[in-house]
């Protein structure tokens, strides 16, 4: 196996910067730049190939077992000047055997060194993404492993219900002793159960990583895009008394008490003749469709005209003294708006409820395969069949579905397009 090296650490100027080297000439390529390794860590003179110093740098030596890869890793904590950088990645790529790594490849390595699942892979990279406190948490809870935690459990009940299952086929000409299927029953039950809240928590669990959406809508010059500007905080929408100003959907992209959420000013509802105008209203419809809490904005509470079901508020607009009846706002003093947006965190928290481990739509594929085949089994073992073989091996369908989910069976065409999603020095 290559040995690799890379900056690991963000590129320019810094306080700081890793370089990290990762494979089995790890140690002797930081004796070479080194003089000497520490036992673990120390301060080192870094030199170039005729002996002159580069700098002086923290020097961190994990023997393979102990480091991310899983391999033997020696890290080169250096002073973050660019200089500095290129010169110790120049020396490295002289190195016979060592060659920069790939975008990802530290994080493959420790993958197939058995140090992480591909689950735990797939929340690292959300991690280094996250932008919010809720996607932090998310990614950090699948990132330690709660999601191959489930699956163990989910693993070792079906395989003890396929282990019963196949004792009475392997008994089939003797008298089993206990009838079996009531407990095959309850373990297939309670993971199935349990990956269904899992499957059904996925669509929750992707908002959070890629963000709510919260369409605001309402008649021409209701004061929509008077209320994304107060939002952002800056002016990201224009305003004017002419009717029909906003025409396309405009999105703001925010932190809402840790949320992430994309404000979406849309086109003013009404019948027009002017067609790019009515192009506009269209999609303001479309959005608001899909959008997870509509902001329904009018002037006063008998104009409310559409119907955009339980996933929306109705906000009384213009309301610069604060006496209308109801969820009241002004955009353009700022009133109400407060409240306002503690009812759209409070609206998309409950939302949130539901959420599990499983956050991709991979995810949620493979645990309602699962699902299918272990009603598939239940079905058999409700009809009292004798195909105990038919059961055993729809139990084994729905075991190779939840060790997908880790990695551990058809996923080889998943790899690179998810670790293409990572830096290089990761």
């Amino acid at each position: 196996m290559d040995t690799i090296y890379a900056l690991a650490t963000a590129s320019g100027k810094a306080g700081v910067a890793v370089v990290r080297v990762s494979g089995p000439l790890a140690f002797e390529a930081g004796r070479r730049m080194s003089g000497d390794l520490p036992k673990s860590r120390g301060v080192r003179r870094i030199v170039d190939g005729q002996g002159d110093l580069i700098d002086e740098a923290l020097v961190l030596v994990f023997e393979p077992g102990k480091s991310f890869t899983g391999e033997a890793v020696v890290e080169f904590q250096l002073h973050g000047s660019p200089a500095i950088v290129a010169t110790v990645l120049r020396e490295l790529s002289e190195i016979e055997g060592l060659r920069h790594a790939e975008a990802g490849e530290f994080t493959r390595r420790a993958l197939e060194n058995g140090n992480l699942d591909l689950a735990q892979v797939e929340g690292l990279a959300d991690l280094i993404e996250a932008e919010t406190e809720a996607q932090r948490k998310q990614s950090l809870r699948v990132f330690q492993g709660a999601l191959g935690t489930k699956v163990e459990s989910w693993r070792d009940r079906l395989v003890r219900a396929a282990a019963l299952v196949e004792a009475t086929i392997d008994f089939v000409d003797e008298d089993v002793p206990v009838d079996v299927m009531p407990e095959v029953r309850e373990l297939l039950t309670s993971v199935r159960d349990e990956m269904q809240i899992e499957a059904d928590g996925v669509r929750v669990a992707e908002r959070i990583r890629d963000g709510f959406e919260v369409a605001i809508v309402g008649a021409p010059n209701v004061g929509k895009s008077t209320l994304l500007n107060r939002l952002a905080g800056r002016q990201a929408a224009i305003t004017s008394d002419i009717a029909g100003t906003t025409r396309d959907v405009i999105e703001v992209r925010m932190d809402l008490g840790g949320l992430p959420v994309t404000i979406l000013d849309t086109a003013g509802l009404r019948e027009t003749d002017d067609v790019v105008e009515s192009l506009g209203i269209g999609i303001a419809k479309q959005r608001a469709a899909a959008a997870d809490l509509v902001i329904y904005m009018v002037l006063d509470p008998s104009e409310v005209e559409h119907d955009f079901g339980n996933d929306s508020l109705v906000v009384i607009a213009k309301d610069d003294d604060q006496k209308a009846d109801g969820l009241g706002i002004s955009g353009k003093t700022g009133a109400g708006v407060d409240r306002l947006v503690s009812v759209i965190e409070e609206r998309l928290r409950f939302k949130t409820a539901r959420i599990g481990v499983a956050m991709r739509e991979r995810h949620r594929i493979a645990l309602l395969k699962g699902c299918d085949a272990l009603d598939l089994a239940m079905g058999l073992v409700d009809s009292q069949t004798e195909l105990a073989d038919l059961i055993a091996e729809e139990i084994r369908t729905a075991a190779r579905a939840t060790e997908s989910l880790v990695g551990r069976v058809d996923v080889e065409d998943l790899l690179d397009v998810i670790f293409s999603s990572f830096c290089i020095g990761k």
